[in-house]
C-alpha cells in the first residue's frame, strides 16, 4: 500500500492542467517540497489555494545525503528535484512523483519507486478511478492542454493501450 508519496512539480503541474488533480486524493499523504511549493506556484497560483489540505508542505529535515549530492551533480538535478528525492529518503516515502528523465534516473537508483503524469493517469484505470475512455479522451488532450512533454508516439502507444482495456 502507498503511504507516503513525495511529490516533484511537473505532475501537479501537469495533472492540474488536465483537471485531473483529484488523481492524488487517494494517497494517504502527500508530501511537497519546500522548492517545489515555490515552482509550482508560480506556475499554478491558485492550485494549492484550490486544495487547501491535500498537501502538506515539507522542507528537509538534514543535509542531503552524499550519495545525492553526488547523484544530483552527475545527472545534474534542479533543485527541487534534489529536494523532493531527498524529503523521500528522509521521510521513507513510498511513491516519488516527477515527470522529469533525470530524477527518475536517481530514484532508480537510490531504490526508490517512481511514476510520473502518464502513470498516474494509467494507475486511475487500475484503481477505477477513470473509465478508460475518459482517460484515453485525457491523454488525447496533452498536446494542446498540458506542458507535458512526450513523444508524439509514445502517447499513441500508451493511448492505444488504455483504448484495449476499454474494449
Amino acid at each position: 500500500m502507498i503511504r507516503v508519496v513525495v511529490c516533484d512539480a511537473g505532475p501537479l503541474i501537469h495533472l492540474d492542467e488536465l483537471g485531473a488533480l483529484d488523481l492524488l486524493g487517494d494517497f494517504q499523504t502527500v508530501l511537497v517540497p519546500d522548492a517545489v511549493w515555490t515552482e509550482v506556484e508560480a506556475h499554478r497560483p491558485c492550485l494549492f489555494d484550490r486544495m487547501a489540505g491535500a498537501f502538506i508542505r515539507v522542507g528537509p529535515r538534514h543535509p542531503p545525503s552524499a550519495s545525492l549530492v553526488a547523484l544530483a551533480r552527475l545527472m545534474p538535478l534542479h533543485v527541487g528535484e534534489t529536494q523532493a528525492l531527498q524529503i523521500a529518503e528522509e521521510h521513507g516515502a513510498d511513491l516519488l512523483l516527477t515527470d522529469d528523465m533525470a530524477a527518475r534516473l536517481v530514484a532508480k537508483q537510490i531504490g526508490l519507486p517512481v511514476h510520473g503524469t502518464l502513470g498516474i493517469l494509467l494507475r486511475a484505470v487500475r484503481r477505477q478511478q477513470r473509465d478508460p475512455r475518459t482517460v484515453a479522451d485525457l491523454l488525447r488532450t496533452i498536446p494542446s492542454r498540458s506542458t507535458l512533454h512526450i513523444r508524439p508516439g509514445l502517447l499513441n502507444e500508451i493511448i492505444a493501450e488504455v483504448e484495449s482495456i476499454a474494449g
